[in-house]
């Protein structure tokens, strides 16, 4: 069973990614480590114990920007990545009128399923093809 919380645990996250995206799909350091954590809220899903997957949020004014969704391979598809963002959604209702994030594209799905929608033009990110996606709260 998983549990996901509010961390301050960024080394565990920046792991997390780090497999995730920097070893896995080739960001670069220094794009995905971008010095913005500090002013981020993060969250770490552990099952058994073990961190399995994380995620960031940005608060802009009443928009909550989620960021940095990363689930380790072993996790997938298992629904975790889902319940992370199920918590997010439930944490920061109450503070926010918004929530974005820049979708790649191959996971559009996964977050349509979510509630989220799709707006604006396809764009590059770390040489990833995006778009933004958003859902009210």
């Amino acid at each position: 069973m998983a549990q996901i919380t509010r961390t301050n645990d960024i080394a565990t996250c920046h792991d997390i990614r780090r497999v995730v995206f920097i070893e896995g799909q080739d960001v670069p350091e220094a794009e995905e480590i971008d010095g913005e954590d500090p002013n981020c809220i993060q969250y770490l899903a552990t099952v058994d114990g073990i961190p399995a997957a994380t995620a960031r949020l940005k608060a802009m004014g009443k928009t909550a920007k989620i960021q940095r969704v990363a689930v380790l391979d072993a996790y997938r598809g298992t629904g975790l990545g889902a319940q992370l963002m199920r918590f997010i959604l439930d944490d920061v209702r109450a503070e926010f009128d918004e929530a974005l994030l820049g979708s790649q594209v191959h996971a559009i799905g996964f977050y349509e399923k979510l509630g989220f929608n799709v707006f604006g033009p396809e764009f590059d990110d770390a040489g990833i093809p995006h778009r933004e996606m958003s859902l009210r709260l």
